[in-house]
């Protein structure tokens, strides 16, 4: 029969159990520790990079991306609706000026302008049929307004004759009263006259001023048709390529759509663009690096746009040698805004030992080794870091990414 084991032999087995394992743990934490030691203590040569601190220039940059796009670029446009009827260059081509590019259907705009000229004519003639009209209606009013006025002395002399024979006795007072309102409607009517006659020539020189208005309407009209068609022959005005052509023979274009693309290769700039969270930095005035491969530009930004568009901000960039051999149409390029720049300071080569940080450690090398020194960084780029304080003149520093051996204070190199 089995007998329960006794509660004080459980725990003392238990504790033994406990202290075996912690025993085991603490030795293999050692012996890593150590292991680990002896092999971080060394690091050969060949697997860093360094660079000596010097003294130079720092400028402080934001990286951003471009695109290399003709300083010149001229678009032609369709002035009118047609059809495309023929392509005479194909992209690619130079052109001079004057060579012609695309070729128009214009008859449909031809016939309207003729139609202009039309009521042009149209509007000339009424023209001279009113100043006919106005001419003729004049001359009758101011002939009626003689005749009136010969009335009105016929009627004056009347009265006179009237009052005379009263004198006499020849004639009653009712001859007289008679004769004097004859007199004054006579008078009246010719007031009547020379008002209708001054309300007339009034009237009628409005009529003929807004008869002219509409023929000089239709007239501007007729030039701007005339102009019109004179642009629809595509012709370039100056050196370049045709970089882009509407190749689509016989379809139909509305007036301002885009028929071609002229460019002058010879000068380019760049249209660069970074984060709106930049949007408070990027001004206009700053410089600019532009980098294409090996190739370092510099440019300044002239113009920063006013809106934002997904979250991106574009600037245009106006290069020092905007004719540099290295420049292609569309092509990518790397942008570095220079926000701020510290002259004849310490600096060193940029690379991976340096996290971005303020303050930081970094491995200076010295005869074989290599010791670990605080430092205080300043502005950078992808060319240098400014050194604040930590470093002089002519020391060595270990660019490669050594945050594994951050815990050591030294390192050898072999």
């Amino acid at each position: 029969m089995d007998r329960e084991v006794a509660p004080e032999y459980l725990k003392t087995s238990r504790n033994r159990r406990w202290l075996i394992i912690i025993a085991i743990v603490g030795a293999v934490g050692v012996i890593f520790y150590f292991f680990r030691k002896s092999l971080s203590s060394t690091l050969e040569s060949a697997r860093i990079r360094t660079s000596v601190v010097e003294t130079g220039d720092v400028e402080n940059t934001l990286t951003a991306s471009g695109e290399v796009i003709p300083a010149y670029e001229q678009i032609f446009t369709s002035p009118i609706r047609a059809s495309i009827k023929r392509i005479l260059i194909t992209p690619g081509t130079r052109v001079q000026p004057g060579q012609p590019i695309v070729e128009l259907d214009k008859s449909l705009t031809e016939i309207e302008f003729e139609r202009y000229q039309d009521q042009l004519e149209l509007k000339r003639n009424s023209i001279d049929q009113l100043k006919m009209k106005l001419n003729k209606d004049l001359y009758d009013a101011e002939i009626n307004d003689r005749i009136k006025s010969l009335n009105i002395n016929k009627l004056r002399a009347d009265h006179e004759d009237a009052k005379r024979l009263q004198k006499v006795g020849g004639g009653t007072a009712e001859d007289i009263t008679r004769a004097e309102n004859a007199l004054k409607i006579a008078e009246l009517e010719k007031q009547q006259l020379e008002n209708d006659l001054k309300y007339n020539r009034e009237s009628m020189g409005a009529s003929l001023r807004e008869t002219e208005l509409g023929a000089q309407i239709e007239g501007k009209n007729l030039k701007e048709l005339q102009h019109k068609l004179k642009m629809a022959d595509i012709v370039a005005d100056r050196k370049g390529v045709l970089t882009w052509v509407n190749e689509n023979i016989g379809s139909s274009v509305n007036e301002g759509e885009m028929l071609a693309k002229v460019a002058d290769l010879g000068s380019f700039r760049v249209e660069g663009s970074c984060s709106d969270v930049y949007a408070d930095q990027v001004k206009s005035g700053l410089p600019v690096i532009i980098k294409i491969n090996e190739t370092e530009m510099r440019g300044l930004i002239t113009q920063v746009k006013p809106s934002v568009k997904n979250g991106v901000i574009g600037f245009t960039i106006q290069l020092d040698n905007a004719k540099n051999e290295s420049l292609r149409p569309n092509m990518k390029v790397e942008v570095y805004v220079v926000t701020n720049k510290s002259a004849k300071t310490l600096r060193i080569a940029n690379g991976p030992a340096f996290t971005g940080k303020r303050k930081q450690y970094v491995f200076v090398l010295e005869n074989g080794v290599a010791r670990r020194r605080a430092v205080e960084l300043g502005l950078s780029n992808f060319d240098f870091v400014e050194i604040k304080s930590g470093l002089k003149v002519g020391e060595k520093v270990i660019l490669t990414d050594l945050n594994d051996y951050e815990h050591l204070e030294e390192l050898n190199i072999q």
